[in-house]
């Protein structure tokens, strides 16, 4: 029985196989932004050197030392999307925790923030990182239509299946 290979014809400058700049993980917050029942999502910028370049994720980035996690929330809104959040505005929904034994480093988290919008609020949002925003439906999250970085793509399908989930 032989096993073919897949194809990387026409995939040489994509970010996402450089393997050879070095990632810094830290600890960092993320926002799942609900506007009319869709997902407002921030394609990643097409940088090696970040974790899943040229991936749709959350809005959100590393907690400042110093900074609570709510303001580091509120900063990272500001500076994304030009977003004036309140921390009354953020409701807690999940914290993930990442060990990284295996590479002798400390573990980090991630703690995701729900943040409703209305269409008027998304209006007056201006994207000042990453390449691109749009609004995605729950489906085009659940089948897979779009590349999520994976951490993300977990939280956002528990926010999704919420109600679904039993004890």
């Amino acid at each position: 029985m032989s096993v073919s290979k897949p194809s990387t014809s026409g995939v040489e400058d994509d970010p996402r196989l450089d393997l050879s700049a070095p990632l810094r993980p830290g600890n960092a917050v993320a926002a799942i932004i609900v506007v009319e029942g869709q997902y407002l999502l921030q394609l990643r910028d097409a940088k090696p050197a970040i974790f899943f370049p040229a991936h749709w994720g959350c809005f959100g980035g590393a907690v400042d030392p110093g900074e609570t996690v709510e303001q580091a929330m509120v900063r990272e809104l500001e500076e994304e999307l030009g977003a004036r959040i309140g921390i009354g505005d953020m409701r807690y929904f999940s914290r993930f925790e990442f060990g990284l034994d295996f590479a002798g480093l400390s573990p980090f988290w991630r703690i995701f923030y729900e943040v409703t919008l209305s269409e008027k609020e998304m209006a007056g949002l201006s994207l000042a990182e990453g390449s691109d925003m749009r609004l995605f439906p729950a489906a085009a999250i659940l089948t897979h239509q779009i590349p999520l970085t994976p951490y993300d793509a977990f939280a956002l399908w528990m926010h999704i299946s919420r109600s679904r989930l039993v004890g």
